[in-house]
Parts: structure tokens; C-alpha cells; sequence
């Protein structure tokens, strides 16, 4: 990546971080959507995606965790199921062609979540049913480990429609999904050699910087809905790019 574009590149993972953290995600896939338009190789995408993950994600737990947001007996027949899945999907090895399209669809899903769920408000708390959350929880861990997400950004809407957790519980539920579901899929993938960039380092310290700045507004002060929607902008353009490479 060229010099000049590394700065332009360090403040869009700093704001992705924060927006992402602020809501109970790892960032997962805004890095992705970052990468692909910055025109990272794929092979580098999915292990710095899912590590990003795990040092915003486990920010973000620890902040909602704190507020007394997180659910237990909700969080668990999810991640039981998930955290196999997600290890079994990251010994996948997916054809670069295919693994772009796949993304950018999966960039398409997640930036409609932001425009259909910014401040999505849930009347009644329904029980939540564990056969079906463990048969969600394998779908998605399986597709988290195979795309290199940690599954948050799929999983917050399902919470939401199903009536089984408010806005703050979907976003601690959410984070601990997304930590564990990035530990597995990084394991999965270390079967199959992983590689990072040169600037590692560097990514982590300005995306564990975003997340805790977006981590704590998130879970105790404000609501970013105007920048939301930029972020789902900034994910369909990704897609754009790798749906449409030629166009």
C-alpha cells in the first residue's frame, strides 16, 4: 500500500473500529470492506479481519459486560454451537474469484442490517428457544469462519427480530459471539498457514483504540446513526468493488 494512502487507510480502520464497537461488533467486516477497497490480497484479509476481531470484540464484551447487558443463558446455546463450526469453516480454503464474491454479498447483507437497524426497538422480550438458536448458531459460525468474520453482524439482527433481547443485550451477546467465533476460525485457519500484514501491529493498536473509544459511548452514552449509515455506504461500495470488479 502505497505511503500516501496508509494514513487515509489508518483513519477509516480508527472511525470502523469505534462504529463497530459502539453497537457490540468486531469490526470484522467494515476491515474486510476496508481492505477489499484498499485492494488487499485475500489471503491476508481473513486472518487480519478475524484478529482485528478479537482485541475490538473483547473491548466492546467487557464495556456492555459492565453495564450488566450480557445474557448468559441467551449467549450460550449460540456460541456451543458456533465455536466448532467457525473452526471447521476457517479449514475451508475458498478460490480467491469466489471468496471476493462471496464477501461482497455478505458486505450487501451487513450494510443493509445498518439502514434497516440503526435504533430497531424491541417492545416485549420474548423466551428464547435453544434448539433454535443452536441450529443458528452452527450456520453462522460455519459462514464466520469461512469469510473471516466473527458472525456479530448476522447474529444482532436475528436477536433483535426474534424478540429475544433489547438493543444493549443483542450488542454484549453480540461481542462475546464475535470473540469466540474469531478464536476458532484464526485456529482453523493456522491448520492451513496464515499470512499478516507488515503493518500488524500498527492495525491492531488503532483498531484496539477505535474500540475502546466506540466500546464505552456504545454501551454508556450516545447514538451514531447518521455515521452508521456512512459506515453502510463505505460496505456497499466494498461490495461494489468485489461483486463488480470490471465494472
Amino acid at each position: 500500500m502505497a505511503q500516501n494512502y496508509m494514513f487515509v487507510f489508518y483513519g477509516i480502520l480508527l472511525l470502523v473500529a469505534f462504529l463497530y464497537a459502539s453497537v457490540g461488533h468486531g469490526g470484522a467486516s467494515g476491515y474486510l470492506a476496508l481492505m477489499a477497497i484498499f485492494s488487499v490480497a485475500p489471503n491476508v484479509m481473513k486472518p487480519t479481519a478475524l484478529l482485528l476481531n478479537l482485541f475490538v470484540s473483547a473491548t466492546s464484551f467487557i464495556q456492555f459486560y459492565r453495564a450488566n447487558h450480557f445474557k448468559w443463558k441467551i449467549f450460550l446455546p449460540f456460541a456451543l454451537a458456533s465455536i466448532p463450526m467457525a473452526f471447521i469453516g476457517g479449514l475451508v480454503v475458498v478460490d480467491g474469484t469466489i471468496y471476493k464474491k462471496m464477501l461482497g454479498i455478505f458486505l450487501l447483507v451487513a450494510a443493509i442490517r445498518f439502514f434497516i437497524f440503526p435504533n430497531f426497538k424491541v417492545s416485549e422480550i420474548r423466551k428464547s428457544n435453544i434448539a433454535l438458536s443452536l441450529l443458528i448458531g452452527g450456520v453462522i459460525g460455519l459462514l464466520s469462519g469461512m469469510i473471516g468474520i466473527g458472525g456479530g453482524i448476522i447474529l444482532s439482527p436475528v436477536l433483535l427480530l426474534l424478540k429475544w433481547t433489547d438493543q444493549k443485550q443483542t450488542a454484549a451477546i453480540s461481542a462475546a459471539f464475535i470473540f469466540v467465533n474469531s478464536v476458532a476460525g484464526l485456529a482453523g485457519q493456522l491448520t492451513k498457514g496464515i499470512h499478516f500484514s507488515a503493518d500488524m501491529f500498527s492495525y491492531v493498536a488503532i483498531a484496539f483504540a477505535g474500540g475502546l473509544m466506540g466500546a464505552y459511548f456504545g454501551a454508556h452514552r450516545f447514538k451514531q446513526t447518521i455515521l452508521k449509515n456512512v459506515l453502510a455506504i463505505v460496505l456497499m461500495m466494498a461490495a461494489y468493488k468485489l461483486i463488480l470488479p470490471h465494472a
